[in-house]
């Protein structure tokens, strides 16, 4: 049955797909199909569907391996909303993704989303930046809903098994496709049994097939792909709990913070009774019971901070500590408003350019700006326009001393720029 104002959605034809070299691919039958009438969008950005609920998303991690690297997403939805020129017009969700392989930023998408009057939830495209050496690469994969082709439903309103949809749907640039097959499973979550569960499988443009979990809350889940693994952490509000900071918790922040300090000054008698009380305190908390995918990088960090302070080495002590401080961060995401958790980020990775400019290392320094200019998209409307202007400033600053290779002068900017973000 057909909602009052839905049309059917142009659809590529066998002819585009021989064209973009996919008349191969084992795709649906249109009888299989559920995406091909789209429907209007009276309310788009109230997005109520459980297993795609962006607006209800505020934040999350995944974490996994790609490529034999570890894996890490940080999800955002940003406070803005773009309206994308399709048919009339239609307000979609913004949501910022940013991907780290092997800790440093690799990808950053802003992903575009709006629900339709029956449910579904549509993808109306993403501008993409794909990093090397700490710099944009290419913008390969970006697509915009009207423009390069039609908006695609990333999830249907009420999925049943059979029922198959594309989350990307123009061939030559972009294609997936997703066939259900389980619904109502129930998975392991960060705080417990997850019920309502979807189970697809992605096809992709080169015949490959992607596993893919979608779950009541927090949406995209697990996916897994030829030995490559991205697999939902934490999200909230979903997994926010209640109360404030365990105090272990704390003290495992302080204690990461501290050691930064301490090791720069090497003074490692210091650093290493801070590690010894460190590892009480992750044990500590541990036994309490903490999100299965968020233990792994907290134990990675700490030996190799105990490694560190132990061979007295400042440079490995130091980024040990930040790994640390990074994995203490996504814990507490369970406690701390998301917009606070960022500016913990954004200092941070203000400490990580101090380290990789000391290091002479202009890549990573480069790599480290890109990650602050995004962080600081998520964290704008949080504070007053005097205090933005001046973090514009410094990062403008920052950004030309990059360029000119003035590590130097990048590591003072990025000092005081750590000074107007602590007196915000």
């Amino acid at each position: 049955m057909r909602l009052d104002g839905c049309v059917p959605d142009s659809q590529p034809t066998a002819r585009h797909l021989k064209a973009a070299g996919l008349e191969g691919l084992p795709i649906a039958t249109k009888r299989k199909r559920v995406d091909l009438v789209a429907p209007p969008f009276s309310n788009s950005t109230n997005i109520t569907n459980p297993l795609f609920p962006i607006s209800r998303l505020h934040s999350a991690i995944l974490n996994g391996r790609v490529s034999g690297k570890v894996f890490r997403v940080e999800t955002t939805l940003l406070p803005d909303t773009r309206i994308i020129e399709w048919r009339k017009g239609v307000r979609t969700l913004v949501s910022q993704y940013v991907a780290y392989l092997g800790g440093r930023i690799e990808e950053v998408a802003l992903d575009f989303y709006a629900q339709g009057d029956d449910g579904s939830v549509w993808y109306f495209g993403e501008d993409v930046y794909n990093y090397a050496d700490g710099v944009v690469r290419d913008t390969s994969g970006t697509w915009l809903a009207g423009k390069e082709g039609p908006a695609a439903m990333i999830m249907p309103g009420a999925p049943k098994v059979g029922d198959v949809n594309r989350p990307e749907n123009i061939p030559g640039l972009v294609f997936e496709e997703v066939a259900v097959k389980a619904v109502d499973r129930t998975m392991a979550g960060p705080q417990g049994a997850v019920k309502g569960a979807l189970v697809g499988r992605e096809l992709h443009d080169d015949g490959t097939f992607s596993d893919k979990i979608f779950a009541p809350g927090y949406g995209e889940f697990f996916t897994a792909h030829e030995g490559d693994v991205e697999a939902l952490a934490l999200a909230v509000p979903t997994a926010a709990l209640s109360g404030s900071t365990p105090p272990e918790l704390a003290r495992l922040l302080s204690g990461a913070n501290a050691i930064f300090a301490a090791a720069g000054g090497k003074r490692w008698q210091a650093a290493s009774a801070t590690v010894r009380r460190m590892r009480t305190d992750w044990a500590t908390h541990r036994a309490r019971g903490v999100p299965p995918r968020l233990g792994a990088p907290t134990n990675a960090g700490l030996a190799a901070l105990s490694r560190a302070v132990a061979a007295r080495n400042s440079q490995r002590a130091r980024n040990a500590a930040l790994d640390v401080a990074q994995a203490t961060l996504d814990l507490e995401l369970s406690y701390w408003p998301p917009a606070q958790i960022d500016r913990a980020r954004f200092d941070l990775w203000l400490r990580q350019a101090l380290v990789d400019a000391a290091a002479r290392n202009g890549s990573a320094v480069s790599g480290d700006l890109a990650t602050l200019e995004w962080i600081r998209d998520r964290i704008a409307h949080t504070l007053d326009s005097v205090t933005v202007t001046r973090i514009d400033t410094h990062l403008e600053k920052l950004r030309d001393q990059v360029v000119e290779g003035d590590l130097a002068a990048a590591a003072r900017t990025a000092a005081a720029l750590r000074r107007v973000l602590a007196a915000a």
